[in-house]
């Protein structure tokens, strides 16, 4: 029996240095004992330039193979280093995850004149003006790629909106008019609608457009080997699109292709909303609770813990979150910058890795560190701890201890074997003690903290119970000492 966990593999500020694919493909041993079982990769397309993370995407079809944007290779390496690395982890029995990107492209080729509206920033169904011609870099034509592995190349018509106008200089929302043109209605109604997000944005209504994602899809799966999709900004993207997408690269590669979508909200409505339109056949990262534990952490022990699954996915639809800690979105200097404050990050990983709901995901930046103006060497000592734990100790049912707003604690109860069990409790305040049943098979057992946070021993009861203390401000698990059995 295994708890699957998701590394995601980078953080913003990656050196651009192109040695990305060769440095994870040395680590996917060291990663397969630790417990991963899966590998989110970064965008691994022919971007704006080496120094974009990948975000701002150029063309799907160029996995550093061509010269184009000033060179052959991505941030990452080139795509023979790509497909190394993947098959690295896959002869360790890991899954690697696309990070997919289909909302926008940037960078265009060149400039076309088109007649748009400009509409207001804060709602897009808005007009602030009449249809007018503007010019924007609408037209993809890929001259460095000359057709191989798609002939097709895009233009205005392939896109809904754009952000800039070359011949007033003018920022702004521009939406392009045309026949049967128009914001993209299956997508969230913040701002109106929320179709458009940044550069070019792409018209997912547009026959041509959803033919060529899907040829591509296929194209990169049989290249690369992926085991499934990160789906990018899917708040943006309308719903019926990703529907059609995602059937249809189930029916090529089977009902276990794994796909993920981003959907960026701090709202339970929304993102059950989202689940719903989709028809619960993706997962979807737990944004809400991302924000719990932000919360927690800045409000320390005026935060009640006993709300900190409220209002979540993994709490209403465990099967279908992914919780996370931090990403390379909310970490300190991005645009969505919610870092949880360290102080709480082991709490929150424990809340993540410890328990039977959700399906993990560890960032790199908390793992192996992170760069840009605000520096963190990473906590790879004690994610390995609990990762340690979530492989060896923490299966079953549990039992939730929620004391008070500053204590709570949860007993994993074991599956296979009964004895290798565990009891957790965590306080943002005080040191506190929980009284917590571990079974009547345990009696006499001898527990200590694996975290090694507190120094002593619990002794169980007669009757299966042991009174477990933690520290203020720390998490401790409690596990029992076998003899014979290694815990390093």
């Amino acid at each position: 029996m295994g708890n699957g966990t998701m590394l995601q593999g980078f953080e913003w500020y990656l050196p651009d240095d192109g040695n990305y694919y060769n440095m994870m493909k040395e680590k996917a041993g060291e990663l397969k004992k630790t417990g991963f079982s899966a590998l989110w990769i970064p965008p691994v397309f022919k971007a704006t330039g080496t120094s974009d993370v990948g975000y701002g995407i150029y063309d799907i079809y160029d996995l550093g193979e061509f010269d184009q944007k000033g060179s052959v290779r991505t941030k990452y390496g080139t795509k023979e280093e790509l497909i190394e690395m993947i098959e690295a982890f896959h002869n360790e029995g890991i899954q690697v995850y696309a990070d997919v990107v289909m909302n926008h492209k940037a960078g265009g080729d060149g400039t076309e004149k088109f007649m748009a509206v400009k509409v207001d920033f804060n709602d897009r169904t808005k007009e602030l003006e009449e249809p007018r011609d503007i010019e924007a870099w609408t037209r993809f034509d890929f001259p460095g790629r000359k057709g191989k592995y798609s002939e097709f190349k895009w233009n205005f018509n392939h896109f809904s909106g754009v952000d800039y106008d070359n011949i007033s200089g003018e920022k702004g929302i521009f939406r392009i008019i045309g026949e049967n043109k128009g914001w993209n209605l299956g997508v969230s109604r913040e701002m109106g609608n929320y179709d458009y997000l940044m550069f070019a944005d792409i018209n997912h209504a547009h026959p041509e457009v959803r033919e060529d994602f899907k040829k591509w899809a296929e194209w990169f799966v049989n290249e690369t080997g992926v085991d499934g999709f990160r789906l990018d900004a899917v708040k943006h993207i309308d719903t019926d699109f990703v529907k059609e997408f995602k059937t249809h690269v189930r029916e090529k590669f089977g009902k276990d292709f794994y796909f993920v979508g981003e959907y960026w909200r701090d709202s339970i409505q929304a993102e059950e909303g989202y689940l719903n339109s989709t028809d619960f056949d993706i997962d979807i990262f737990d944004v809400g609770l991302h924000y719990n534990f932000y919360e927690a952490s800045v409000k320390g022990d005026g935060y009640d813990l006993r709300t900190i699954f409220d209002n979540t996915v993994v709490a209403k639809y465990p099967e279908k979150a992914v919780t996370f800690v931090d990403n390379h979105d909310s970490q300190p200097g991005q645009a969505l910058q919610s870092w949880v404050e360290p102080w709480f990050r082991e709490m929150a990983y424990a809340m993540i890795l410890l328990r039977k709901s959700g399906y993990p995901c560890v960032f790199y930046g908390d793992y192996y560190g992170m760069g840009g103006d605000n520096p963190f060497d990473g906590m790879k000592g004690s994610i390995d701890r609990l990762m340690y734990l979530r492989k060896n100790y923490c299966f079953g049912d549990e039992d939730n201890y929620f004391q008070s707003g500053n204590l709570i604690g949860w007993v994993r109860k074991g599956a296979e074997d009964k004895r290798k069990n565990a009891a957790v409790i965590m306080s943002n305040k005080e040191n506190g003690t929980i009284r917590m049943f571990v079974g009547e098979e345990n009696k006499g057992s001898v527990y200590t903290d694996y975290l090694g946070h507190d120094q002593g021993c619990v002794t169980i009861d007669g009757e299966g119970f042991g009174d477990f203390p933690v520290q203020g401000g720390f998490v401790s698990v409690w596990i029992c000492r076998q003899e014979g059995v290694q815990y390093d």
